[in-house]
């Protein structure tokens, strides 16, 4: 036996005997961990992120009561309706495997752009991980396809209700309840649709059996997380929403909600292959934003671009990112064996 097994050999065991861990549990917890921060603090302001900013007077812990209600409900149907599995069925067609230490680079790397704000998709980036190259190109053609529709089907309704949404044509007072009460249905059904696609990113870290008490931890987990994420309202990547035009206003708000959930639900339907909604989400303001600066008499595509352009560069960003993620994993034996012969 080689130094390098040998010695990772006795450090496994010494692991194993003074924590009773093994390494593959480790790496799962870790994965785990890394990819629910990621999800709740990077992707979960695709769906809440206007729901933040048109409540900036509602006290935190009421919106955050009414998400985790919601997301306690979605995952317990899910869990007790599927075996004890929690995303859904979007998770078939990707195995439960023994988590490595590469596979938790994956949501680390998430982590870490979360920090600087960047809206990368954590299903390409988390996925690339797990997914085989042709699932892969899969997830990937569906989620350019999302971003590519939801552009499309924003810049035409917002092409004609422009002059009806848009903050020179404010709600009358008298209707503002009426509103509030849509906006908060348009959260819940958006939450629960983006929840159904985007837990799988978190899950295909544990087993698709969870036991009751494993179930409980992973929902604790989602919980407290949220709190934070409305305590700190929003965090950095809150910006990607408050830099569009007027999106605190409640009537842009539900009906932004609202169309997000619908073509979700409609990819949903096409079939259980995931995809990222950190696109469909882009691809929804930038079609919106186009289409509302179009409505503008002195209208100039470079007043817009800089906005539609820099998300674009980003989401690009993250998939490169998640290609060499990816490859990266591909060739991790070929990676650990230069690695040990050093």
């Amino acid at each position: 036996m080689g130094i390098t097994k040998l010695l990772k050999k006795r450090g496994a065991d010494t692991l194993r005997a003074m924590f009773g861990l093994e390494m593959t549990f480790v790496w799962m917890i870790l994965g785990f961990l890394f990819a629910a921060y990621s999800v709740i603090g990077n992707d979960s302001i695709q769906t809440l992120g206007t729901f933040i900013a048109s409540n900036e007077k509602t006290k935190w812990y009421y919106l955050w009561g009414f998400a985790a209600l919601i997301l306690v409900v979605t995952l317990s149907v899910s869990y007790f309706g599927n075996g004890g599995d929690i995303a859904s069925g979007r998770l078939e067609r990707i195995p439960f495997v023994e988590i490595q230490w590469y596979h938790a680079l994956a949501p680390l790397a998430l982590v870490i752009l979360t920090r600087f704000g960047i809206p990368v998709s954590t299903s390409l980036l988390v996925l690339s991980a797990f997914a085989s190259s042709v699932l892969f190109s899969s997830i990937l053609l569906k989620s350019a396809m999302g971003y590519a529709i939801a552009a499309v089907v924003a810049y035409v309704l917002w092409f004609v209700i422009f002059k009806w949404d848009n903050k020179n044509n404010p709600v009358p007072k008298e209707r503002e309840l009426i509103w509030r009460i849509l906006q908060w249905s348009a959260t819940g059904f958006l939450w629960y649709t983006w929840l159904s696609h985007d837990i799988a990113n978190v899950a295909v870290f544990l087993p698709r059996d969870l036991n009751i008490t494993q179930f409980i931890m992973v929902l604790s987990v989602f919980v407290l997380g949220l709190a934070y994420i409305f305590w700190k309202r929003g965090g950095k990547i809150q910006n990607i929403v408050l830099e569009k035009s007027h999106t605190n206003y409640i009537r842009s708000a539900t009906i932004i909600d609202f169309c997000f959930a619908l073509i979700l639900l409609f990819f949903k339907e096409i079939n259980n292959i995931p995809m990222s909604t950190t696109w469909v989400f882009i691809g929804l303001l930038s079609g919106r934003e186009l289409a509302m600066y179009a409505r503008i008499a002195d209208y100039k595509f470079k007043h817009v671009f800089p906005i539609v352009g820099k998300d674009v560069l980003r989401l690009m960003f993250g998939l490169a990112v998640s290609i060499l993620i990816a490859l990266a994993i591909q060739n991790a034996d070929t990676i650990g064996f230069f690695i040990n012969s050093f």
